[in-house]
């Protein structure tokens, strides 16, 4: 073998110091795949003393100098952030080094930019492990299904909602209380709001839509919702019509009069329990893509961790190092689609809605009313209850999703509803 291929690792949190750890203990496996050994160039941390187990010889706090150096060939990213992140990988680019990054808000925000910046310099841009972790995905959207043409790609991709979802299903717990048992095992931040609060998964969204549809989408275009709002009643109704509740990244292309768009949207929802996400448990993740020819396929496994994303980050860094020795640039990102973003207000769904009424002949009929007033055309109904306790369970069909909130909107107002105890929106039922 010639000389080593040199490696710049930018950040050593949890995810860097796994990546470290593996390089150093499969350092012969990952030589015979790629061809030439990897080295580890240089680590930059902003405080090399809370590093003890780093060799001293490799810490800096000079990241732009150690990505610069003429002496590194690849560069992993694990920083996280927009900023000093972006300016370092464009100038990692300009010098002519290929990228590993895990940064899913960067290229949720910046990612047409960067891919330009890797075409122009003919240096790849690998970054499997900003969406779902260990999972192999992005590449398979990317390079495996490039000849297909996909038309949704549904995803649980965030494991802390996933989990606390999990919890308030198991255990008819609030928000709260599944939330306090998430921080305390670890898998809730102790400031949890890009999590529960759906920021985390719409940049994960905007980078799917972006590889499935080739198109540009940034985390601007995806509309979002968090969980916090989701109730112990809204999931024991969910369970009552045989679902269960998920917060979803839902990415479509979607046909219109004035030809496709691409409507993508976080938010939690209401599944059949036989549909194969329902089984998703804890703090696991999984991705549902229907193709054209492949049709439904699922991707499942582990969306975090220390090990599991570092096992992401060496795959595209064994990619991008074979890529460097054959003097090769690996296939690009695609835009050429150019669809544009649909609205929320416009895209079709389904509501789930629960109603307190006075249980008096003519209610159903006036709620059925003002249903059909703006459009909107009932599934099933079901009323529980009777007197001082009636409740009206109204599952709808699909329609624009900016009918159905002025639906519930004018419930609100109507004299026989006491309240609206309930609204989720629906997915996968037939």
């Amino acid at each position: 073998m010639s000389a080593p291929l040199r490696v710049a690792l930018l950040g050593c949190g949890t995810v860097g110091s796994a990546v470290l750890r593996l390089l150093d203990e499969q350092a012969d496996d990952l030589a015979a795949r790629i061809g030439r050994p990897v080295e580890v160039a240089g680590v930059a941390v902003r405080r090399p003393d809370r590093h003890p187990d780093v060799p001293a010889h490799l810490l800096t706090t000079d990241a732009h100098g150690l990505v610069t150096r003429p002496d590194v060939d690849l560069v992993v990213e694990v920083i996280g952030g927009i900023e000093p992140v972006r300016s370092l990988l464009l100038a990692a680019f300009e010098a002519g080094r290929s990228v590993v990054s895990a940064n899913k808000a960067l290229l949720a925000d910046d990612g047409g930019e960067l891919h330009a910046a890797a075409a122009k310099a003919g240096v790849d841009l690998y970054y499997e492990a900003a969406v779902a972790g260990a999972i192999p995905l992005l590449r398979p959207l990317r390079e495996s299904l490039a000849g297909d043409q996909l038309r949704r790609v549904v995803g649980i991709v965030n494991g802390t909602t996933n989990y606390i979802l999990s919890r308030m299903a198991e255990t008819g717990h609030g928000f709260t209380e599944a939330l306090a048992e998430a921080t305390e095992l670890g898998y809730a931040e102790a400031d949890p709001t890009a999590d529960v609060d759906g920021f985390d998964a719409a940049a994960k969204a905007a980078i799917l839509a972006s590889l499935a549809f080739h198109t540009s989408v940034s985390a601007a275009d995806v509309y979002r919702e968090g969980i916090s709002a989701v109730t112990s009643i809204d999931v024991a109704r969910a369970a009552e019509i045989g679902c269960t509740v998920k917060l979803l990244a839902i990415c479509e292309r979607v046909a219109g009069d004035g030809g496709d768009s691409v409507a993508v949207r976080v938010h939690p929802a209401m599944i059949p329990t036989t549909h194969p996400l329902a089984s998703v448990g804890g703090a696991f993740n999984a991705v549902f893509v229907e193709a054209e020819a492949a049709g439904q396929l699922m991707f499942y496994g582990q969306g975090a961790g220390g090990d599991a994303t570092a096992s992401a980050v060496l795959g595209d860094l064994v990619a991008v190092a074979r890529n460097r020795v054959a003097g090769v640039a690996g296939p690009g990102v695609t835009t050429y689609a150019g669809l544009p973003a649909r609205p929320i207000a416009e895209t079709p769904t389904r509501y789930h809605v629960s109603l307190d009424v006075a249980d008096k002949p003519g209610v159903l009929a006036t709620v059925a009313q003002e249903f059909a007033r703006h459009g909107v055309s009932i599934a099933t109904v079901r009323q529980d209850g009777h007197g001082d306790a009636a409740t009206l369970v109204i599952v709808t069909h699909s329609a624009p999703d900016a009918a159905l909130s002025a639906t519930v909107t004018a419930l609100r107002e109507m004299p026989a509803v006491r309240a609206v105890t309930s609204i989720l929106r629906v997915e996968g039922l037939s």
